[in-house]
């Protein structure tokens, strides 16, 4: 005989089990995003400009007295 309503610890049991993660194509787009991101970054970081600012704050860091 097939029950029609579910006993209460069956249905907590299927609302836990549901999806709390990301799936695989989740997981490769986001690693494609922060690997977008990091070069974006890189590039910025490595521009002529902000390499400059980079290496007169290095300096004078250096220099400082104490």
């Amino acid at each position: 005989m097939h029950r029609k309503i579910k006993d209460p610890a069956v249905r907590l049991w299927e609302k836990r089990r549901g999806d709390a993660g990301m799936v695989t194509s989740e997981y490769a787009m986001g690693i494609i995003a922060a690997v977008g991101f990091a070069l974006l970054l890189y590039e910025v970081v490595t521009s002529g400009q902000v390499r400059a600012e980079l290496q007169d704050i290095v300096k004078k860091a250096l220099s400082a007295r104490m």
